[in-house]
């Protein structure tokens, strides 16, 4: 009985073994985690990106409607408080759909990142 190994002594035994295990198996964790973190980074900056680049749409749809219902209605104020308006309108819309439009939307894509398996990377 004296023969039969404990497990200290297979611990003991296979130390160096068990070290490059726990040490291969924490550098795994740390590169899923860059690698995931960074393709959220990604997305958030692609989503910032757009949300910019909707603003300056807006912003000169919002000029160009402006005089052109300035020109229709024969009045800058009267244009560019219509345009005001519609502008005041579509923000209470948005406001309102919100949770259907960009929360939801977002949560979806970073749930989706997040569980994303390892798919073919591209070097």
């Amino acid at each position: 009985m004296e023969n039969t190994p404990d497990i200290w002594q297979f611990l003991e035994a296979n130390k160096k073994a068990l070290q490059e295990y726990v040490e291969l198996k924490i550098e795994l964790f740390n590169l899923k985690f860059i690698r995931k973190s960074s393709s959220i980074g990604g997305v958030l900056i692609w989503l910032t990106i757009l949300a910019f680049l909707g603003l300056l749409i807006l912003f000169f749809a919002g000029i160009t409607i402006g005089f052109w219902l300035s020109n229709l209605l024969n009045s800058y104020v009267q244009g560019f408080a219509a345009t005001t308006g519609i502008l005041v309108v579509i923000t209470l819309i948005l406001i309102l759909a919100r949770k259907q439009l960009f929360i939801n939307p977002i949560i979806r894509i970073m749930v989706r990142e997040q569980t994303r398996e390892n798919e073919e990377e591209e070097y």
